[in-house]
Order: C-alpha cells, then structure tokens, then sequence
C-alpha cells in the first residue's frame, strides 16, 4: 500500500485536524498495508495456495458461492486463472464444486468448512488481539476508525477500477523520463 505524505492541494477538512497528524496516519498506513499484505503470503505459503487463493477463499466466505465465471469477475481474474486458482484450492481441501440446487447444469464453487477453519486458525491470535485493541477506544472513536476504514476502501475500490479499466503502459510504469534520467527510482514514495 503506497500513499501520499499529505493532504492535496485544495484540501478542505476538519479544521482541528493538523497536517501533522494527517502525515503521520499516512506515513503509518503502508507500513500496516505492507505487513498484511506479509501476513497473508505467509498464511497462503503454509496453506500450500497463493495469495490469489486465499482471497478467493475470503471472497466465497464473504459472498458466499460462486460459478467459476462469478468467481473470475469477483477476484479479477481470467477464466484460465480462475480455472487454475479452483483446482489448486480443491486439491488444497479448502474448496468444493457443487450442483447449484436451482439449475442443477451450474455447478458452483463453495468453500469447505475445513478449509475455513483453516484460514480461522491462522488468523485466531491477530482477530484475539485486534479485538483486545479495539476495547480500548470508546464507541465514538471506533465509529470514527470505521468511516476512516469504510473511506479507504471505498477510494481504493475506486483506483482499481479506474486502473483495470484503463490500459496499463507495462514498460514505464507512472516515472517521468527526467526522473529516470537521474536515477530517482521513488525510492522515498509513502514517506
């Protein structure tokens, strides 16, 4: 997760808020962004899936069955990727294919429970002590966290469907030729 250091130009927000306490949420955000992302690698290595794996399995738990096509839409996959990502996670154990009861010719993509009790117990000691952490603030600053969280990722929803919709220049990514030319490689983004 790679952010900004501060408020853009024209921004106009709660007046009690000082820049300083805006750069250091931002400053702090990709260390946390980075280090689930870890998490979750390491989590998928041990479960013997990638990362993509695993969240098609947070996606099926989330939203319930899929159809393999569903699925792809979902997770922004190919179908060949889907069709890779279904095998590897049943032959895992963590997923399942079954008729859909309403149109017995679909068949459906579900989580097993085993599989979900698996990714359950890699998670149990962070959800055990997230929900210690969170006792510690009262119902008006957890409500003030979750519309933060909820605004995240509702703008971060939003760059990614900008960015899937817009054809990406594989070959020089966002740098500049003058950056480029003298070697600043972006070494210092999100600070």
């Amino acid at each position: 997760m790679v952010l900004g250091s501060g408020p853009q130009a024209g921004w106009e927000g709660n007046a009690d808020v000082s820049d300083t306490a805006i750069r250091r949420v931002l400053a702090a955000l990709p260390d946390w962004g980075n280090t689930t992302s870890q998490l979750n690698a390491e989590i998928a290595k041990r479960m013997g899936v990638t990362l993509s794996d695993l969240d098609c399995l947070h996606t099926l738990n989330k939203h319930g069955p899929a159809t393999a096509a569903d699925l792809a839409k979902r997770v922004g996959l190919t179908s060949g990727s889907v069709s890779r990502m279904i095998d590897r996670l049943d032959a895992a154990g963590c997923i399942e294919r079954v008729r859909d009861p309403g149109d017995r010719r679909r068949v459906l993509i579900e989580p097993t429970a085993k599989g979900l009790e698996r990714v359950r117990a890699y998670y149990a000691k962070l959800a055990a002590h997230t929900r210690d952490d969170l006792a510690d603030f009262t119902d008006a600053e957890l409500t003030a966290v979750l519309r933060f969280i909820q605004r995240v990722h509702d703008n971060s929803a939003a760059e990614l469907a900008r960015l899937r919709a817009t054809p990406a220049d594989r070959d020089r990514g966002p740098r500049h030729d003058a950056e480029h030319r003298t070697g600043d490689r972006g070494d210092d983004i999100g600070r």
